[in-house]
């Protein structure tokens, strides 16, 4: 099996699946055009709800994203265990990812959310395969948040040794203020989720990534 670094160093569009946007069915049928269409990474953020309910989730999106994308679910370790998920997202009140790892072990992937420069220097020297950084843009999803200074994103995703994904209210009207940058990473939920056309969304963002 190839490396996370390697499994990681293509990847582009990552996509968010919230149930607080769509309700499971919604998000599975999404999940398939996304695929289809060519999502690089998946992720479920569930805040939520209960185990089993999780639990089911993930097995039915494996069986859809299995051997073609990492699925990745968000905080919760035992459940990616059970599940047989590729790996673990990691807020920062969530347990640290030197702990994940230890639980997990070298082969799962796990990405750290982070909202600073010193942020993202913990995450990468703790073992972190990926950061999701953010929010760089007003969020529905975290609508409390200020969007940050890009200069700091600027300065992670060029000092990184990890792949950096910019989050937080990114859609196609946006990105290209990253691309500008040299930034061709992107986290994405409700411009996909909520798109008329998701199949179309998805390939939109990646031409636009990938340039």
């Amino acid at each position: 099996m190839p490396s996370n670094k390697k499994r990681l160093v293509d990847r582009k569009l990552y996509l968010i699946l919230d149930t607080q946007v769509l309700v499971y069915d919604r998000l599975l049928s999404v999940l398939k055009t996304a695929v289809r269409c060519g999502a690089d990474i998946v992720q479920l953020r569930d805040k939520n709800g209960s185990a089993q309910d999780i639990l089911s989730f993930c097995r039915q999106a494996l069986k859809i994203t299995a051997g073609r994308i990492p699925f990745i679910v968000n905080d919760r370790v035992d459940l990616v265990c059970l599940s047989g998920a590729n790996g673990v997202h990691l807020g920062q009140e969530d347990i640290p990812c030197s702990q994940a790892r230890r639980m997990m072990g070298p082969k799962a992937m796990i990405g750290v959310s982070c909202q600073t420069y010193e942020h993202a220097r913990k995450a990468q020297n703790e073992g972190a395969d990926y950061i999701g950084f953010g929010s760089v843009f007003k969020t529905q999803t975290k609508p409390d948040r200020h969007p940050m200074d890009l200069g700091v994103l600027g300065r992670v995703v060029g000092q990184a040794r990890i792949p950096v994904f910019p989050i937080g209210g990114i859609n196609r009207s946006n990105v290209g203020v990253l691309t500008a940058m040299g930034i061709q990473r992107a986290a994405v939920c409700r411009d996909i989720l909520l798109a008329k056309d998701v199949g179309g969304s998805v390939e939109e963002f990646q031409k636009i990534l990938r340039g």
